[in-house]
């Protein structure tokens, strides 16, 4: 069995890999540039998921699991993947400790004015009277309510935040107040005081954020994107920070990454720009990894038992 790897793994757990399962045969390459020679003999693949096309689908002769060490899978070539009927796994679940972190960091944040103490801070201003606010008692909306979704509610509840969210069919989801429908997220989103989207890039999603749904917002709510660009319009959020229909955004995920620096999002002041780097951690390949030895382990054994498989027709 030849296992081809075309992300930059540490050497530790190269080495790790290799002594586990000395029946395994491991090749390690940091681009799919440099691992194509061997990818007609590979029946895994170890990827990052932005290096495979449809071309390279049928180079793959033997290939029949995919495991992508990243919960994106927009660039995924699907179609060539089900016309072979190719396993596809991913590492779904291994962002939600960093990603609720860095929502619940951004959110004290933007409460406590920390924009603008920094900006003091540079240039030597001592002024003690800035906007502060608590986030403690707040309501938090998440749209998404995945694992991710579920760690956010999670650690809101720390600060007796009331948590809302909305998925797909309404079903409950731990941590959770209330679930709402899909078609019901108007009805959430004047409710509350952050709105937190942890959507993936699917046609479902595509511009799901508008000027419709930042309008039902409060003009004191902020909004917060740690899924992807491609479901907000940005026009829309720009011309809504602009009227004040709501007070501050932070965005982690754009259209087009990197943002270009002509982009309007980096000069306004109620704008919060971070490069996306939400569900970076040290923890990030140890736990991707981990996911892969369990379902390498039930792959051998020819059992169904595998974590987080991917419907090609969804694309999640």
């Amino acid at each position: 069995m030849q296992v081809l790897s075309t992300g930059k793994l540490k050497t530790n757990i190269k080495e790790r890999l290799r002594e586990t399962y000395p029946e395994v045969t491991f090749h390690f390459y940091p681009s799919m540039q440099e691992a194509e020679p061997k990818l007609a003999g590979a029946e895994i693949l170890l990827t990052y998921g932005e290096d495979l096309n449809a071309e390279l689908i049928q180079k793959a002769s033997h290939l029949k699991w995919i495991m992508v060490l990243s919960a994106g899978l927009e660039r995924m070539p699907f179609q060539a993947i089900k016309e072979r009927d190719i396993l596809v796994t991913n590492a779904r679940g291994i962002h939600s400790i960093p990603m609720a972190e860095y929502t619940l960091s951004v959110m004290l944040q933007v409460a406590r004015d920390t924009k603008q103490v920094l900006a003091n801070e540079s240039s030597k201003i001592w002024k003690k009277k800035t906007p502060i606010r608590e986030i403690t008692g707040s309501t938090i909306g998440v749209v998404g309510t995945g694992a991710i979704g579920s760690e956010i509610a999670r650690v809101a509840k720390a600060f007796r935040m009331k948590t809302l969210g909305v998925n797909r069919s309404g079903h409950e989801v731990d941590h959770f107040d209330v679930i709402y429908k899909n078609e019901e997220l108007s009805s959430m989103l004047p409710k509350c005081d952050y709105v937190v989207s942890v959507l993936p890039s699917t046609s479902e999603t595509a511009n799901y954020f508008t000027k419709e749904q930042f309008a039902a917002m409060k003009e004191s709510g902020v909004f917060i994107n740690i899924g992807r660009g491609d479901t907000v319009d940005e026009q829309d959020l720009i011309d809504a920070l602009n009227e004040h229909q709501i007070a501050h955004a932070v965005l982690d995920v754009f259209k087009d990454e990197p943002l270009d620096s002509s982009h309007p999002f980096w000069k306004m002041e109620n704008v919060t720009v971070t490069p996306h780097h939400s569900a970076i951690s040290d923890n990030y390949q140890p736990r991707a990894i981990e996911i892969f030895e369990h379902n390498l382990i039930q792959y051998q054994k020819g059992t169904n038992d595998l974590k987080n498989v991917i419907d090609p027709d969804r694309g999640y």
